[in-house]
């Protein structure tokens, strides 16, 4: 009945594949017709607008600081203001100047057509991709968030995008998913995992969709509670982990060893709290490459990185991209995001149909394990602890240590300080903190040191930063250290430089 029934989206898949400009187009039209009595709709004199170039011309691109007066107003009850009605639901995400989280609308059409939508056309190619496809003869593991009420307002709920998903699944998806659902949306992460690892190897599992770094701490605790030495001892009929949020290269080798043998495969998706993008559709792809999904209730421009510090960048069109480029991304949306640039930065390899991969942002960042820490987060980190430790810095470079099968993760920071802490074990704990309370995703991976361990500092001599430069013949000018990296290249660089010139 399931393979029936999702089958159905294939018509759709193919229509948006073959049709891109066409369906985007149409698309474009029936967001701006819902939106034109809406207080930005108004604004914006979404009345008038026939063309995409009218669009370009008249609305501006927004970062969540130019639009987040409207989601507050959205969140404290006002009708009408970004989309149609009352929005009651938000998806919880950090990376903003703006406050810890940022708060994006989940309206009921973007839940059903976008997150569920995303979802139900991965699942259809599938289906029509493997004759033997048997998820739904089994269960599908769903490591999921947790949602809260607004206090200023209780009507509204906020939570993670997984379980604003999670709470409006249908009745019948319960008997296809485990754990239970109070489970899934247990607050506290220890807890769950711990009741998930108790019920879970009892269960038929034959797929999971969840984020690597908190997978593979679920992963761990299973095989510690069965004994087994892998997850094909626990669950013989998986089949597929579907993942997103970051790179999973990294891994890679570690979920090898967690399901030996050819009968798992792994497929890359890119699902966000604004909305479902983009997904690997073939069983085998190049590292990375996924389909963007064009008929899911979003609308796609895109910026060109010479636009991408100018205050009134020009975006182009889906149909006039070109390959190997890279693009930040800007998204019109059945949740009323309006030319809202979310900062990821992507490149396409193909038009035919379109597919792209991940780059990275429009600013420094690192997230190998789904802390989202921005340049922003970390100076104002550092400003903070050295304000209250009275120490005082004049470079800094931080790079994550990656997860192995046998260690967890860090982030290692490498400053070079013109005042020194009097104790740099008591200035890298309270560094750590002051970043938990600055960015919540980091703060979350570090609960009880289950995905993230406290970060790691090393001091390093006065001149070295300036030194490495100038070796690099990158010395004065517009040349810059690089804050922050979601590898360890420039890491591991200054560390050998510093070795080699025996000054460590």
């Amino acid at each position: 009945m399931f393979r029936w029934y999702i089958r159905q989206r294939i018509p759709r898949i193919r229509r948006f594949e073959n049709y891109p400009i066409e369906v985007q187009n149409l698309l474009f039209r029936e967001l701006i017709n819902t939106a034109k009595n809406t207080k930005w709709g108004k604004q914006y004199d979404y009345e008038n607008i026939s063309t995409p170039a009218e669009y370009r011309q008249r609305v501006p691109v927004s970062t969540y600081e130019d639009i987040f007066p409207y989601i507050e107003r959205m969140m404290y009850g006002e009708r009408d203001v970004l989309w149609p009605g009352l929005v009651n639901w938000f998806s919880k995400s950090s990376g903003t100047t703006n406050g810890k989280s940022k708060y994006i609308p989940v309206t009921e059409i973007s839940l059903r057509s976008c997150h569920i939508g995303g979802a139900h056309d991965l699942m259809a190619k599938w289906y029509e991709n493997n004759e033997d496809a048997r998820l739904f003869e089994g269960k599908g593991l769903m490591v999921g968030g947790s949602y809260e009420l607004f206090e200023p307002h209780p009507q509204t709920r906020v939570g993670d995008v997984s379980a604003v998903m999670i709470h409006h699944m249908p009745g019948y998806i319960h008997h296809f998913t485990t754990p239970d659902v109070e489970t899934m949306l247990t607050k506290n992460f220890d807890e769950k995992l711990s009741r998930m690892a108790a019920i879970t190897p009892a269960e038929r599992v034959t797929t999971l969709m969840g984020v690597p770094t908190w997978s593979i701490v679920l992963f761990r605790q299973i095989l510690d509670a069965t004994g087994k030495d892998n997850l094909l001892e626990v669950w013989p009929d998986f089949q597929v982990y579907m993942h997103g949020g970051v790179n999973f290269e990294p891994y890679r080798q570690q979920f090898q060893e967690f399901f030996p043998g050819e009968q798992v495969r792994y497929l890359n998706i890119y699902n966000a709290s604004e909305g479902f993008f983009a997904a690997q559709l073939e069983n085998e792809a190049p590292e990375g490459e996924m389909t963007l999904l064009l008929d899911n209730g979003i609308f796609y421009e895109f910026l060109p990185e010479s636009e991408w510090s100018k205050k009134q960048p020009e975006a182009i069109g889906l149909q006039d991209i070109e390959l190997g480029k890279n693009y930040a991304i800007i998204i019109s949306t059945n949740a009323g995001l309006w030319r809202y640039m979310p900062g990821d930065t992507v490149s396409f390899t193909s038009k035919r149909p379109y597919k792209l991969k991940i780059t990275g942002r429009t600013k420094h960042y690192i997230n190998a394990f789904g802390e989202e820490v921005m340049v922003a987060n970390t100076d104002a980190a550092l400003a903070k602890t050295c304000q209250e430790t009275q120490a005082q810095i004049s470079e800094y470079t931080v790079a994550p240590k990656l997860l192995s099968r046998a260690s967890y993760g860090r982030h290692e920071w490498l400053i070079e300080f013109d005042r020194e802490p009097e104790s740099l074990e008591k200035f890298s704990v309270l560094l750590d903190k002051n970043l938990q309370n600055i960015n919540s995703d980091y703060e979350a991976k570090r609960f009880k040191d289950m995905a993230l361990h406290p970060l790691f500092v090393h001091k390093i001599p006065k001149g070295t930063f300036h030194n490495w430069l100038r070796s690099k013949g990158r010395y004065g000018g517009q040349n810059k250290i690089p804050r922050l990296a979601n590898e360890r290249k420039y890491l591991e660089e200054i560390m050998d430089f510093v070795s080699n010139q025996s000054i460590f």
